[in-house]
């Protein structure tokens, strides 16, 4: 069976990359001559003023199809950040199926490979997936058509969903348009990796453990963690299904703050409970917004560390620049030292492998490659449990690192039993937050790094998996979060102290400080993480516009990569 099956994989895999590539060669010419004047002008325009020109019959929406198609093919050939083309399907859609009167009007959108479309596969990375097209279109894509929007790609992705990289057998390696040594983020790297590049200025990715953050941050673009119930989960393809100790979100990613927001309101607006029932019936509330764009004074705290790996020179430069240019304006900005986020990082790490990684593990054929950092997890939880036990005493007692050995203690495929006690304890954890927030910081937002480093280098998952306790805090609280990229990294700025000690660090720092090198690391982006309370997007994405704003007051605004 291992031989055949493992044949059967490659075939899968092989048939798959000559698919695209074949569809890519096949386009229609108006994709593969170079931009004209008028696709550069539909490019910089914000996706706002293309609604408007759609609805005003000024630009054609097959014109701006066009235009980022022939982006996101040179994206494509840069970064490998696209699975499945769309493009004449979509051409089609755009005089048969799509609402070009709606918000959305003939606003092309890239989805994360694990949304379904009709007629494609929904592979997540896995050749067991392949052949087997959707006989309909997800919620996610019914809303977008209704709405105007034109999906165009579907985008490269980790095999488990498990990663901050973004790497399969079926579609092979997604890379950082920056530096292609480095990887683009994960799970939703693809769309990172697209839209930093400019060949998409929407997309949609999901979130379990940092998934629609950690690219944002890594490549260089904007990400809302949307909180759950507020965005549709249906008609989609995951590595877990039925896991929901820790619930993957769907939510939106832009190449512009401008663009994220609109985008935001007006999917809403489309009323997405209609459509989906696991979505709250909760319209978009404008008085919020209107709210935190026009508040005087903000209180701002500030969380410099998890207390569990300590963020690197290049990202504790990114927070100080946005703290230090909000009191410059006027807020009250201070240090925080919230409940435990490694006892977050304990519980959501258990609870999200609480099968004990059979589940993503069974999608898995004879030979086929697994992501680093993924493996690294199903090494640990397949071990012995005496021999588990004996390894957690040394490290707990000869190493003396309590915080490696807590990660390990109880890493073991969980009882009904011990899960109902997880998920007792993750409600405990997430009520001592509330009251922290409400009755101590009495914060009106706060932010912190969204990861301990920039990129990570392809493979270093390996090492720096556990590291991932900025963003996966906020899964367990479900708090909504938004990225912001701020700057880049600086050989000068941003080596590493002379006193800094990596053997004195924990293993999780170990395993995130590895592959710093502010030097190798030069100009890839770095960003901030914006955090409210649950289901508080209209607020977020406003506080992320005022941040914004004050950073281009004092010290400038991000750059974004210019398209080519």
């Amino acid at each position: 069976m291992g031989i055949f099956e493992y044949r059967q994989h490659r075939r899968d895999c092989q048939r798959k990359q000559a698919e695209r590539a074949s569809k890519i060669a096949t386009l229609p010419r108006a994709y593969l001559y170079p931009l004209s004047p008028q696709e550069r002008t539909i490019l910089g325009k914000p996706i706002q003023e293309l609604v408007q020109d759609v609805h005003k019959q000024i630009t054609n929406p097959v014109d701006i199809l066009r235009a980022y198609g022939k982006v996101a093919i040179e994206a494509q050939k840069r970064t490998n950040c696209v699975t499945e083309i769309l493009f004449p399907e979509a051409e089609e859609w755009i005089d048969k199926e799509i609402n070009l009167k709606g918000p959305l009007a003939g606003i092309p959108v890239s989805l994360k490979d694990s949304i379904a479309v009709k007629g494609f596969d929904t592979s997540v990375g896995y050749s067991c997936n392949v052949g087997k097209p959707w006989a309909d279109d997800g919620s996610m894509v019914k809303i977008l058509k209704d709405a105007g929007a034109v999906p165009f790609v579907k985008t490269n992705l980790p095999t488990t969903l498990l990663s901050f990289e973004s790497t399969n057998d079926v579609w092979s390696r997604c890379t950082n348009p920056h530096n292609s040594k480095y990887s683009p983020g994960g799970s939703t790297g693809g769309e990172g990796a697209l839209l930093a590049f400019g060949g998409s200025r929407i997309g949609i990715g999901s979130d379990v453990a940092g998934s629609v953050r950690a690219p944002a941050h890594f490549s260089g673009c904007y990400s809302l963690r949307c909180s759950t119930g507020r965005w549709p989960k249906m008609g989609m393809n995951t590595s877990m299904p039925g896991q929901e100790g820790i619930p993957s979100v769907f939510s939106p990613m832009a190449r512009t703050l401008n663009d994220l927001t609109y985008f935001t309101r007006s999917f809403i607006g489309m009323k997405p409970w209609e459509y989906d029932h696991t979505v709250h019936p909760l319209e978009w509330r404008e008085n919020t917004e209107t709210q935190y764009k026009e508040k005087k004074k903000f209180r701002v705290g500030v969380m410099r560390t998890d207390g569990v790996v300590t963020p690197s020179p290049a990202c504790a430069r990114a927070l100080e620049q946005v703290s230090s240019a909000l009191s410059s304006e006027g807020h009250e900005v201070f240090d925080v030292t919230p409940p435990s986020p490694y006892e977050a990082l304990v519980i959501a790490s258990q609870l999200l492998n609480a099968d004990g990684c059979r589940t993503f593990s069974s999608f898995f054929r004879t030979g086929e490659w697994n992501d680093p950092g993924a493996a690294q997890m199903k090494f640990y939880m397949e071990l012995p449990r005496p021999i588990k036990y004996l390894y957690y005493l040394w490290v707990k007692y000869v190493k003396k690192d309590d915080i490696w050995a807590g990660l390990l203690r109880d890493w073991h495929e969980k009882s009904a039993l011990e899960n109902w006690q997880l998920v007792s304890k993750r409600e405990a954890f997430k009520a001592k937050w509330h009251a922290w927030w409400q009755e101590e910081a009495k914060m009106d937002f706060m932010i912190t790094v969204p990861n301990a480093t920039p990129a990570v280098p392809h493979d270093g998952m390996k090492d720096a998996v556990s590291s991932c306790g900025y963003t996966f805090l906020f899964n367990l609280l479900d708090y909504t979060c938004g990225i912001i990229p701020v700057t880049h990294v600086d050989r000068v700025l941003d080596q590493l102290p002379a006193s800094f000690n990596f053997k004195k660090l924990n293993g999780v720092a170990k395993g995130a400080y590895m592959h710093y090198d502010a030097t190798k690391m030069e100009g890839l982006p770095v960003a901030v993480q914006v955090v409210g309370q649950r289901l508080e997007e209209e607020k977020v994405l406003a506080i992320m516009e005022r941040i914004e704003y004050a950073l281009g007051k004092n010290g400038g605004k991000y750059r974004l990569m210019e398209v080519e």
